[in-house]
């Protein structure tokens, strides 16, 4: 019987300019596939990977963004989001795209997978997981 790890993914970049933030979003739908228990945390310009209504005409990249509303249907409901990098960028939840799920346990109702956290919460939760890895 495989054993099932808490994986949690640390998105500390921005969305463009860089892979990071697409292959972190391909590998966190790879394990999720595999039923691994994954959650994602944003942290630092990571942050920028979840605001709303990003637009990329002007940088001929594709935007990806709305990748993000898959999520829930990998079963990947556990996002972190630091409450410190928001505020340090001038950010505020209200700002964050809203990612939701149906949960199956409360009769299939949407709840939301984001979790604004401080960043000694997210120290505890990271130190509960069994792999963290950055991008």
């Amino acid at each position: 019987m495989a054993t099932t790890k808490k994986f949690m993914y640390l998105n500390r970049r921005s969305s463009f300019g860089t892979v990071y933030a697409i292959e972190s979003l391909e590998v966190v739908l790879i394990a999720a596939a595999f039923e691994q228990d994954v959650s994602l945390a944003f942290i630092d310009d990571g942050v920028y990977q979840i605001v709303e209504g990003q637009n990329t005409d002007g940088i001929g990249m594709k935007n990806f963004s709305k990748t993000f509303h898959a999520l829930g249907d990998y079963d990947i409901n556990k996002l972190y989001v630091s409450k410190e990098s928001l505020e340090e960028r001038g950010l505020s939840e209200s700002d964050i795209m809203p990612l939701v799920y149906e949960d199956e346990d409360d009769d299939w109702a949407e709840k939301s997978s984001i979790k604004v956290v401080s960043n000694d919460e997210l120290k505890a939760i990271m130190s509960e997981q069994d792999v963290c890895l950055s991008f």
